[in-house]
């Protein structure tokens, strides 16, 4: 039996009457040729209807074909709305760490859904999705969302993976792949030098309130600084750090866990790509972390406020971090707690560090990674490598006779 066929509706009474009241009110008649097939299920489904036969015989032939092949689509999965599969999507994500999964909600609420969320998924294309990403970057005056490289980044990626989810039973392809995505600009990444850092540290070791008192985290706020610029932690491992992961005598930090924020509470979870992984503590760090090392329990937190509480970043780079920035005369250049792994990276590479050892200190997933973001640091050295080439060159053949000329 065939699986899909025409069908002329010119043999159903209900169709005849149909066409002749159409004729007599003045009306275009309804299409005579009707595509039919069983789906995989054995159902009998409508492929629609056709004026002409060549083009009902068209249709036929292409489910026929994705039938067989196996890349049949049923067009009424395709008809959902991107908001309840985006709902569908979230709730199934029990794969990722809590924060990540709330970080997920918020773009979803701010950015993707108010644009995309009645829309079916059928609906979305390619070249919308681009002008979208560009909306996002927009300033708020000119009707856009004034969102950074990264953050426009990762509002597309989750609209991505919600329509990769789609794929192969609601849609043949992600139109969200191959949208041109914007690169973290030059001036998103900033890079203090050694004065620099040490008179935001010292700024922030000194900070005081406005009634004159001595700062929530004053007395962490130096090491923490200075820890953050030299070693390209993220501020939550910074703010997670036990005493027992700190080996001052080896000087290597232990990284395994990292705060996590969740429906404003903290909690523990892994570090960003999963792994833990193990940091070098430069010689004159030493001093400034000792005395919140010493004569602590292993369990205790290194950096906390002076009522013993944990350090949250919200509240720490608004009250602590930006009014050091201002003391230091470094509030123009957009810098942010997290901005200094980029100071990190940079003074490592100027110190000779090669991709894999930043790769390793800042914890990132591939040295790819590293080389996309920091690769432009790295020094040319071209002429250093043709010259220790011409050296190796000429110590290994300099037993050989030399030919004139040759």
């Amino acid at each position: 039996m065939a699986r899909a066929w025409v069908y002329d509706r010119t043999n159903d009474n209900a169709y005849v009457e149909a066409v002749k009241k159409a004729k007599a009110a003045k009306r275009t008649p309804p299409a005579r040729w009707m595509v039919r097939y069983y789906d995989p299920a054995g159902r009998l489904k409508s492929g629609g209807t056709f004026k002409k036969k060549p083009d009902a015989e068209k249709r036929q032939s292409e489910i026929e074909a994705s039938l067989h092949e196996g890349t049949y689509r049923n067009p009424q999965d395709a008809k959902v709305t991107l908001e309840s599969m985006a709902e569908k999507w979230l709730s199934a994500r029990t794969d990722i760490k809590p924060s990540t999964w709330w970080k997920y909600r918020g773009l979803l609420d701010a950015h993707v859904l108010p644009r995309w969320g009645e829309l079916r998924v059928s609906a979305i294309h390619t070249e919308d999705i681009a002008v979208w990403v560009a909306e996002l970057q927009k300033p708020r005056e000119e009707g856009g969302a004034n969102l950074g490289a990264s953050q426009t980044r990762h509002a597309q990626g989750v609209l991505s993976m919600i329509l990769d989810w789609c794929v192969p039973r609601r849609l043949p392809a992600n139109p969200a792949r191959g949208v041109p995505l914007p690169k973290p600009s030059e001036a998103e990444h900033v890079y203090l030098n050694h004065v620099q850092v040490e008179t935001l540290a010292n700024a922030a070791g000194g900070l005081r309130t406005k009634y004159g008192q001595i700062a929530a985290a004053a007395n962490i706020n130096r090491a923490l600084i200075l820890l953050l610029a030299y070693t390209g932690l993220r501020f939550n491992e910074a703010a997670a750090l036990r005493v027992g992961k700190v080996d001052l005598d080896t000087r290597r930090i232990r990284v395994t866990v990292a705060f996590g924020e969740v429906e404003g509470k903290l909690i523990e979870q892994s570090p960003k790509t999963g792994k833990s992984r193990t940091v070098p503590i430069a010689p004159f760090l030493v001093p400034e972390l000792k005395p919140l090392i010493d004569d602590r329990p292993d369990d205790a937190l290194v950096f906390s406020t002076r009522r013993g509480a944990p350090v949250r970043l919200r509240n720490w780079r608004r009250r602590e971090f930006a009014q050091a920035m201002k003391t230091a005369k470094l509030d123009g250049l957009g810098l942010t707690p997290h901005k200094l792994r980029h100071t990190a990276a940079s003074l490592a590479i100027a110190a000779g560090a090669d991709v894999k050892v930043v790769q390793s200190m800042l914890g990132h997933a591939t040295a790819t990674m590293t080389l996309d973001r920091y690769g432009h640091l790295f020094p040319d050295r071209l002429d250093e490598v043709a010259e220790a080439m011409d050296a190796a060159r000429g110590k290994a053949t300099a037993h050989l006779p030399a030919l004139v000329g040759a």
